[in-house]
């Protein structure tokens, strides 16, 4: 039980210092929504700006892949920062587990980043005609899609935090480790809109959201320590 209290006190402190941070370049956490945003008006401007074709075919796919694809290009930067001014290190010797500030990271990072991003989530749908009547259940999936990306996400960075300029390999180690997220998540709203159950895949996503938050941090602080090495 005395441990419980240093736990609260940390991830408090780490929060507020990512917060801190984040409102110091307040810019640059607009740059997912506003990449989000160019993403779906390109997929509009592909599909010739057709208002069935939108509505019916691309409209939930297109927000999916759009919200991915924003989602890394902070990626990269999630532990980078505090590998580079030695924070990275302080962890390794802080009195709390190391998965712990691992999850609280990665809460703050989604925090941060996602959010803004999940709350024009609606104009992007109006931009592609997405039913007014799906909105609930896209906004569904990506409230449990989302976390998980972050947390696959974060096992990623951490396997490559001790490399430089590792943009493009954070990419590609993480884009198929999203897949399952997408198809589950897109094919959720794609199925609703045909007037099936999609309970099924919404449970899926649950289980897998939990599964990634329980294991996901212990990969991560593994990985992190092996970089640190």
């Amino acid at each position: 039980m005395s441990a419980a209290p240093g736990l609260r006190q940390s991830a408090r402190a780490l929060l507020l210092r990512d917060l801190r941070l984040v409102w110091r370049r307040r810019g640059d956490a607009l740059q997912p929504a506003l990449f989000a945003l160019l993403v779906v008006v390109m997929f509009a401007l592909a599909m010739g700006g057709g208002r069935e074709v939108l509505r019916d075919h691309v409209a939930p796919y297109a927000i999916w892949v759009a919200v991915l694809l924003a989602g890394l290009l902070s990626l990269d930067s999630l532990f980078r920062g505090d590998a580079e001014d030695g924070s990275l290190e302080q962890w390794l010797l802080a009195p709390v587990p190391l998965p712990w500030l691992v999850a609280v990271r990665t809460f703050g990072h989604w925090l941060t980043t996602t959010v803004p991003l999940l709350l024009v989530v609606p104009v992007l749908g109006e931009f592609l005609y997405l039913p007014r009547a799906q909105l609930p259940i896209l906004m569904l999936t990506l409230l449990l899609g989302t976390p998980i990306l972050s947390l696959l996400g974060a096992v990623v960075a951490a396997l490559t935090v001790g490399l430089k300029r590792s943009g493009i390999l954070v990419a590609l180690l993480a884009l198929p480790l999203y897949v399952p997220v997408l198809v589950f998540g897109a094919g959720s709203v794609a199925a609703t809109a045909q007037g099936l159950d999609a309970s099924g895949a919404l449970l899926l996503m649950a289980a897998g959201l939990v599964a990634s938050a329980v294991l996901a941090p212990l990969a991560a602080a593994a990985a992190i320590r092996i970089a640190q090495g």
